[in-house]
């Protein structure tokens, strides 16, 4: 008899193991669909509209303070820049002040792909997310959370941004 109880332990283990690696995968792939449709929608992908949006939400942004607002590297945002710039979406321009110093500004064109850009697929997430009890926020941070060390995933450098793309391990200090 007992070993029938563990049999069930293992089936009941094995069907939770396979439900969480589901939901993962269905995670991945609703961010690879919503970056799919936008791509089709607006011929942008996702860090290309946050970037277009981080530069829309200023006057003059230079190329590190979009990177900072984002929580991605300079160099990422430089070649989406560069992207947006070769798309007539943005444009460089450089300080009167000081010669050294690039903003970055909208163009028309970027502002019409903005108002026709759906919204982002963590807006929404975010509405939802924010709207559950406290205790179930944290408990879903905590899951989720757990499941990244499971993954060993900790030290992966990540923005709060849903994107799928090419993820750097963070630099140690020497």
């Amino acid at each position: 008899m007992e070993w029938l109880s563990q049999r069930k332990m293992n089936l009941l283990m094995a069907d939770s193991t396979d439900a969480v690696l589901v939901a993962l995968r269905r995670i991945i792939r609703a961010t690879d669909i919503y970056s799919q449709k936008l791509r089709k929608t607006v011929g942008l992908t996702t860090p290309q509209l946050l970037v277009l949006r981080a530069v829309a939400q200023a006057d003059d942004v230079t190329l590190g303070r979009v990177a900072q607002d984002l929580s991605l590297s300079q160099a990422t945002v430089t070649t989406l820049v560069d992207r947006l710039e070769s798309g007539g979406f943005v444009t460089r321009v450089r300080s009167e002040e000081d010669r050294r110093r690039v903003f970055v500004r909208l163009t028309t064109g970027g502002r019409e792909v903005l108002s026709l850009a759906p919204d982002l697929l963590q807006d929404r997430f975010v509405r939802r997310f924010e709207r559950l009890a406290e205790w179930e926020r944290s408990m879903i941070t905590a899951a989720l959370q757990r499941t990244a060390a499971l993954m060993d995933a900790t030290e992966l450098d990540a923005s709060p941004v849903l994107i799928i793309g090419e993820v750097v391990p963070r630099s140690t200090p020497d």
